[in-house]
């Protein structure tokens, strides 16, 4: 399915599922049956988290039901008793913070098996570099930031993953 993101300011990108079609002014790209995505921010490439091996796999990102007990941020894994399950848990949640900040790549080494479960399918790329600019023919992945640099939406895959309300 064809989708036009459009933002305030910028480029607009046209993706057919996982790919990028066309990018460039709204005028020129906008496409017939595409369904029309705007956004209120600047489009940017997807951000990269280089400290993601890390941030996965040595802290516990607590389950909001734990608040009361355990506050909302990042602890780290020795503080509760970590099992497969819990560790996949945390990193789905870790994964989903990352995604609400705009970050479409993330670097390993994932060696927890239900860590890189959860990085494997939540659809963002492993590589050790940044993402490049969105281009035709490339992986749609991308951000939409608001003026203040906050996320306000993260595609990845041509998949909308995060969406600010």
């Amino acid at each position: 399915m064809l989708t036009l993101h459009r933002p305030a300011a910028g480029d607009c990108v046209l993706v057919d599922g996982a790919l990028i079609v066309a990018t460039g002014p709204y005028e020129q790209i906008a496409a017939a049956g595409a369904r029309v995505r705007e956004w209120a921010g600047t489009l940017r490439p997807g951000r990269h988290e280089p400290a993601a091996g890390r941030l996965l796999e040595t802290l516990y990102w607590p389950d909001p039901r734990e608040a009361d007990e355990l506050g909302t941020e990042p602890l780290p894994a020795g503080a509760v008793a970590m099992t497969d399950t819990r560790w996949g848990a945390s990193a789905r949640r870790g994964l989903q913070r990352m995604l609400g900040r705009g970050v479409t790549s993330v670097a390993g080494p994932f060696t927890r098996a239900p860590v890189r479960t959860a990085v494997q399918r939540s659809g963002v790329l492993v590589a050790a570099y940044a993402p490049a600019a969105p281009a035709p023919g490339g992986r749609a992945d991308f951000t939409v930031l608001a003026d203040d640099g906050s996320c306000l939406v993260t595609v990845v895959g041509g998949r909308l993953v995060h969406r600010r309300a």
